[in-house]
């Protein structure tokens, strides 16, 4: 197993499918091209990996579904999540449990989540406290990757700073990015009625769910989810998620793109 292999626990919820490389979005001050971002490698068999999150990562069982992704695949990895409903990083960080449970994990990966953090403030405390939970993520032998989610549907003009806000502290932390939020709007694209949020017009529905895991798995593997199974039965017994096979094919299309378009992007530090 590589040294910079993933693991998984019951906060943190990552799917990785990989996707082929295209070139890289890239942005700098002065408008010239920035070198492409160092990422580690892609995950492989065996992997191990922590989600630590809110509610976007909890909701449908995230983590459950990246697992079943990854099983699917043959790479049988284990993915556990810590959560806490509304919570930011910097709310974990003061909760000893979570860097427990980073240090005792024996991880590949850790990805990390929060709001939307789009305001230039969440920006800050998003890049502040994930450098944070770098360097802990590191000491414990692991890497890590940061899950872009997306606005409140009454908010649609905020996912260009929610991508660019959790983009900004993968690059910080020479981490990769997984642009699950991007991968809604691909799909959005191909299909506007998508039914990826719920009632409440922020939490995914499990259609939502799904197109996030196939962007995780995407993004932590570096291969295409496209045709990966539209059925999953989540592990240790959880339920089986199913996902109507023509919506399946446009999310899994979605992911694929949102994951090769973003593989190395850098956006500018502009809020």
């Amino acid at each position: 197993m590589p040294a910079s292999r993933w693991r998984t626990w019951v906060w943190v919820t990552a799917l990785a499918l990989g996707v082929p490389t295209l070139p890289a979005c890239q942005g700098s001050g002065d408008g010239s091209p920035e070198p492409p971002v160092e990422r580690p490698d892609a995950l492989g068999e065996g992997s191990r990996v922590l989600m630590i999150g809110n509610s976007l990562t909890s909701a449908n069982d995230l983590a459950g579904m990246v697992e079943a992704l990854a099983d699917s695949a043959g790479m049988r990895w284990e993915v556990e999540a810590i959560t806490a409903g509304g919570g930011s990083l910097e709310d974990h960080w003061a909760r000893t449990t979570t860097r427990d449970r980073i240090r005792t994990g024996d991880w590949d990966a850790v990805v990390l989540q929060q709001g939307p953090s789009s305001l230039p403030e969440s920006r800050s405390n998003l890049r502040q406290w994930s450098a944070v939970f770098d360097t802990e993520i590191r000491a414990a032998g692991a890497w890590t990757a940061l899950y872009e989610v997306w606005p409140e549907s009454n908010r649609l003009d905020a996912f260009d700073r929610v991508r660019d806000s959790y983009a900004l502290a993968a690059v910080d932390v020479e981490g990769r990015f997984l642009p699950a939020g991007e991968a809604w709007r691909a799909a959005w694209r191909d299909d506007p009625a998508a039914p990826l949020y719920g009632l409440d017009g922020f939490h995914p529905t499990p259609a939502g769910t799904y197109a996030a895991a196939l962007a995780i798995f995407a993004g932590l593997t570096d291969r295409s989810p496209v045709g990966l199974p539209h059925t999953l039965g989540l592990p240790n017994g959880g339920a089986v998620v199913g996902v109507e096979p023509a919506l399946a094919a446009v999310l899994q299309a979605g992911a694929a793109e949102a994951a090769a378009t973003y593989r190395d992007y850098r956006p500018d530090d502009v809020p």
